[in-house]
């Protein structure tokens, strides 16, 4: 069965938050669960974690045998179990998994505005150079003259286009095929993470992605019972920036040989040190997990901002492109026209 999704694993944990809050046992709510499903393959899924739970499994044991639910779920679960808080770890993975679900979608909406402009950009040019450019061509060759110069050369690669056309679809749809692979395989979405986290565009809003993630994570674990070392190495498996995976695992060497947490994060560079002042004085206090929570907010908040900041400024940038791309192909054949109709005249 496929991985959920982080929209259906925040539905999922919600729905059994709420049943188990209710005073109603994990068997007795899988089996509400499941009378309230009406997807097949959501049936399934609840059907087979209510057979383990059934033959004495626990939910943690039945969860993880599934295969479809993340490592990090299992063991969150599997502690919300040991210390008799799993109403409450459910509710924290339901909005975990829901603030993941909707920093996704932003960063869909982000990349999905530009690649319809390029698309857009694309479509425009070759409507100009296989349609448009042939009947300018026509006009000058019955004035006498032809296309050269940058035109006549934008002329002959359309006429190679229109010629070859089926090999082109053809390399179009395998490399659109290709796209799709990358973008829905586990492995072409972990590849796209790794570029991301290196190219110079992406590598800043990738980063702050990554100690966003981490925040909230360490602010979920503590808070569902876990002291700070077990925090530090249950979320180190939910960081995959590679950078910032190795500034968490200096966090952890520095915190068991007996450092304190906000020193370790600012000799090792995961937070800024405004948010290192503010952990140091949430242990202190012991609000830790709610300072986490609140600096896990702020890195949400930038992300939506450069986000934003980025779209705003790539808009008109493709629009300029477009309309001087457009603006010398015109260009180029209308001058040489008027020079034409002049000397008729």
């Amino acid at each position: 069965m496929k991985t959920l999704s982080n929209a259906e694993l925040a539905s999922f944990c919600g729905q059994l938050a709420l049943i188990l809050r209710s005073g109603i046992s994990s068997l007795e709510g899988l089996s509400i669960m499941l009378d309230d499903t009406s997807s097949a393959e959501g049936q399934e899924l609840l059907r087979g974690l209510l057979r383990h739970v059934e033959t004495g499994g626990t939910l943690s044991e039945a969860v993880q045998s599934a295969g479809c639910f993340p490592a990090y779920m299992c063991n969150m679960l599997e502690l919300g179990e040991q210390s008799g808080q799993l109403d409450d770890v459910m509710q924290s993975l339901s909005a975990y998994y829901r603030r993941e679900d909707e920093l996704a979608r932003s960063i869909k909406s982000a990349v999905t505005y530009p690649l319809v402009m390029l698309g857009m950009m694309v479509v425009v040019m070759l409507v100009l150079i296989v349609k448009v450019l042939p009947v300018f061509n026509q006009v000058f060759q019955q004035l006498g003259a032809g296309l050269t110069g940058i035109s006549g050369a934008v002329l002959r690669m359309g006429e190679s286009l229109s010629r070859y056309s089926v090999i082109f679809i053809a390399v179009a749809a395998v490399l659109a095929a290709l796209c799709a692979a990358l973008f829905l395989s586990p492995k072409g979405r972990a590849g796209l993470k790794s570029f991301s986290a290196r190219f110079f565009a992406t590598k800043k809003l990738s980063e702050l992605i990554a100690c966003g993630r981490f925040a909230n994570g360490m602010h979920l674990a503590l808070s569902s019972g876990l002291n700070i070392d077990q925090s530090l190495e249950t979320v180190s498996r939910i960081v995959e920036h590679p950078t910032v995976s190795g500034k968490v695992e200096q966090v952890r060497q520095a915190v068991a040989e007996g450092g304190s947490l906000s020193d370790a994060i600012i000799q090792a560079g995961l937070f800024s040190g405004l948010y290192a002042r503010m952990i140091n004085i949430g242990v202190k206090t012991g609000a830790i997990d709610e300072v986490l929570q609140q600096i896990s907010l702020q890195y949400d908040e930038e992300i939506e901002q450069r986000m934003a900041a980025a779209i705003s400024k790539l808009e008109p940038t493709l629009v300029a492109l477009l309309s001087v791309a457009v603006g010398m192909i015109l260009l180029s054949v209308m001058l040489p026209l008027m020079g034409i109709m002049a000397n008729i005249g």
